[in-house]
């Protein structure tokens, strides 16, 4: 793979994440990434989450074009990993990155995203002369590009995970002169119809938006709420039972409310709440990230998800926004509604370096049964 005379990659510690910042946020004013690539995301508690954080960079002229976080982790017997803007560690990866990837200024050409993923398997780090051995990538939630750049580098490609993800073109349906509902099947129609009779013989049915940053932290707590009770009836944990989960998205939402990149949304029937939606939004583009449902008033003419996001895309269509993006998972409530999908995935690069994975998991557990280890 051969790299242009003027461009320079490189890999070296994170020492500094105020100037990390810096040039994260200048490089993005370059971009067309999305919000999970954007510093209000990155930087949300990374000098916790990232124990041992890595910058790749690609400068060209002195200027920097192309740049990843990642997070450092060793397991024995095992290349050491590489973690795409996430930590490795599950109690800090359960916010669950999507949209992910290299962030690269707009206009750049697909081969600078390989030779950036092949700086990171085999590149050394800061003033080292050579890696010790080459490492294994683990990047979530990415796009087409990156598994074709990822093939392209000759190391064994794991897609451990392919979930669509699909959206609203907002844009089109303004172009159309067409709702959310026109383009939705007989059956969806009828439903969210249905649904909205029901919920106004409660009173009046209104969307409203959290119009200030403390009303946006009780917005999340009546979602949390909700969220829970709805998925521990069913026996199942929910998003909050990780407390790192909820400190990340309240110092997300105390970085980020302002400038617009967090909106926390509620829905209500009279008096009644019928549910709450907290969105990442990001240049037009909406990501419906987590939600809450009153399911006690819910029965079969009362579907408050599907209602509750159908107000908001036309809500957004609207206010001209372009995307409405339920993100990953094939959910029936996000088909019934889409007018679209990408494909995102999870990989491992490397992935069959050294020992088979369960070899290797094995001969860790025997390990740390001897004595000192």
């Amino acid at each position: 793979m051969t790299r242009p005379a003027r461009l320079e990659i490189s890999l070296c510690k994170v020492v500094d994440f105020e100037a990390l910042a810096e040039l994260w946020r200048d490089l993005e004013r370059r971009a067309d990434g999305s919000f999970f690539q954007s510093w209000a995301w990155t930087g949300c508690r990374a000098a916790e989450r990232f124990c041992d954080p890595l910058l790749l960079t690609a400068r060209e002229g002195g200027v920097t074009i192309a740049a990843a976080l990642f997070n450092r982790r060793s397991r024995p017997l095992r290349p050491p990993a590489l973690w795409l803007g996430e930590s490795g560690a599950r109690r800090y990866d359960d916010i669950f990155i999507e949209h992910n990837g290299i962030l690269i200024e707009r206009g750049r050409p697909r081969s600078l995203l390989a030779l950036c993923l092949q700086e990171a398997m085999d590149g050394a780090i800061g003033a080292a002369r050579w890696p010790r051995r080459r490492r294994r990538l683990v990047i979530s939630g990415v796009d087409e590009d990156h598994v074709m750049a990822a093939r392209e580098l000759g190391a064994a490609v794991h897609i451990r995970d392919m979930r669509p993800a699909p959206f609203v073109d907002l844009e089109a349906l303004r172009r159309s002169g067409r709702g959310a509902l026109d383009n939705a099947s007989r059956n969806t129609r009828y439903q969210i119809r249905r649904s909205e009779r029901r919920y106004r013989a409660l009173g009046p049915l209104v969307i409203r938006r959290a119009g200030s940053l403390a009303q946006a932290q009780d917005f999340l707590s009546g979602l949390r709420r909700l969220h829970q009770a709805s998925w521990t009836g069913r026996g199942r944990p929910g998003a909050f039972a990780n407390p790192e989960f909820e400190r990340f998205h309240r110092t997300l939402i105390d970085r980020s409310f302002a400038a617009g990149g967090t909106d926390l949304l509620r829905v209500t029937a009279g008096e009644r709440v019928v549910g709450y939606l907290y969105n990442l939004s990001y240049r037009g583009h909406v990501y419906a990230y987590q939600s809450g449902f009153d399911y006690s008033l819910a029965d079969g003419q009362r579907k408050p998800g599907l209602l509750c996001h159908y107000l908001a895309i036309e809500m957004y269509r609207a206010e001209g926004a372009r995307r409405y993006d339920f993100l990953a998972g094939a959910d029936r409530y996000k088909l019934s509604l889409a007018t679209g999908s990408v494909d995102l995935h999870w990989l491992e690069i490397g992935h069959g370096g050294g020992l088979a994975p369960a070899a290797a998991a094995l001969a860790a557990r025997l390990l740390r049964r001897l004595p000192g280890i």
